[in-house]
């Protein structure tokens, strides 16, 4: 897969792989940033400074693992918030 700047590769480049599986930023550097889908920063502030990343493809945790929700997070919408428990932990 090519993610990027696709636009300048035409038919006869040479491309290599980096060997690394898609990865994007996590942890405390990301609170209060915006980023695209790649985990490139798009909110002018500058790059994500942080030494976590997480994997893209990666197995969700079980219900059973995940916190309790403890404070409700409406979305807006009666049906959605009446059927589906959205919220955070009110600890963090």
């Amino acid at each position: 897969m090519l993610f990027g700047d696709f636009q300048k590769i035409k038919e006869g480049d040479l491309v290599k792989r980096t060997g690394h599986i898609m990865q994007v930023p996590v942890g405390q550097a990301l609170i209060g940033r915006v980023m695209d889908a790649l985990g490139n920063p798009i909110d002018d502030r500058g790059p994500i400074l942080t030494d976590e990343y997480n994997a893209v493809e990666r197995i969700a945790p079980g219900v059973v693992d995940r916190q309790p929700v403890k404070e409700s997070l409406p979305t807006g919408l009666k049906a959605i918030d009446s059927m589906v428990p959205i919220g955070r932990d009110s600890a963090n």
